[in-house]
């Protein structure tokens, strides 16, 4: 079903074939996603040095800012507690954490008014991460990390779903990405010579849905739903907190949502570790997304950029 499902109990293996189909799932506080977000507001309150984070781009210059989040980030995503708080996070769905693996989370910001909208705060247009080379079996977890509006969250495009976007997937292959472009990306030097795929038509906006989920909340949605960054105007700067999932059974098992129109090459795949230990993806199901494009760049996602 198409659609959104608030506060849902239903157990993860329905869940994923919910989402799988199209089902946006929202949920309100939990004491696991409570705690992650604690955790990145005391990260972020050190980096501000007592300057209140959602404000700081008002006294800061927009070069230092940008360094700031450039350390920042990087911290965040290598600290040993962040990947301890996704497993908590994943354990608390009821998700089996020996079949279930994630990607290194990310703390993603996104400034008021124009502040600082490229690189390290890039502002996504709408897309799906299937075109990104995720695994269809891909699901995505957003927690916003303070207290966030309509004007300043994200936004579902739930009409395209299962419709088949025109967009320039195919000139993208993910191991190339990890190699030439993604770091002149986060630094926005270059970044145009190669952008992210967007599609290639208008996408008609009049219908979008944006969630508000309390901090500490959830939204949970497949990497096949178009979706993109409300322009924050808002005066404040949000912060959120996401990563992505694949279980490994789905896999094995060929579910996952449909490939309506992603034309990319290579594969994430690689980026995932299992929630209970930590280990890479088995090299069995990595194989089963190879498609000879491996000698083109990087196979995996650097998380230091």
């Amino acid at each position: 079903m198409i659609g959104f499902v608030i506060d849902s109990s239903t157990e993860d293996d329905a869940r994923r074939r919910d989402l799988y189909e199209g089902t946006v799932h929202v949920s309100g506080v939990s004491a696991a996603r409570a705690e992650f977000c604690a955790f990145a507001r005391a990260l972020l309150t050190e980096a501000f040095k007592g300057n209140d984070p959602e404000t700081a781009q008002y006294r800061m210059d927009v070069e230092d800012y940008a360094a700031l989040l450039a350390d920042l980030k990087p911290r965040f995503i290598h600290h040993p507690r962040s990947k301890e708080l996704v497993r908590a996070v994943l354990a608390e769905l009821g998700c089996d954490l020996d079949l279930t693996y994630f990607d290194v989370p990310r703390l993603r910001s996104s400034t008021s008014d124009g502040y600082l909208t490229s690189g390290i705060a890039y502002a996504w247009h709408p897309h799906r991460d299937t075109w990104y080379s995720a695994p269809m079996t891909q699901l995505n977890f957003w927690i916003p990390v303070y207290r966030v509006s309509m004007d300043n969250a994200m936004a579902f495009h739930l009409d395209y779903f299962g419709t088949p976007v025109p967009n320039d997937s195919h000139a993208y292959n993910y191991y190339e990405w990890n190699s030439k472009y993604r770091a002149m990306a986060a630094a926005n030097v270059g970044a145009e010579t190669r952008p992210l795929p967007g599609p290639t038509v208008r996408i008609d906006t009049a219908n979008a849905v944006v969630p508000v989920p309390p901090v500490g909340g959830l939204i949970e949605f497949s990497g096949q739903h178009l979706h993109s960054s409300v322009p924050n105007q808002t005066g404040r700067t949000r912060f959120s907190i996401d990563f992505r999932t694949v279980h490994i059974g789905d896999i094995s098992a060929g579910l996952g949502a449909a490939n309506v129109d992603a034309d990319c090459t290579g594969s994430s795949i690689r980026d995932f570790i299992r929630a209970s230990d930590f280990e890479p993806v088995p090299a069995d199901v990595v194989a089963v997304f190879d498609d000879g494009s491996e000698h083109r760049g990087d196979l995996m996602y650097n998380a230091g950029t």
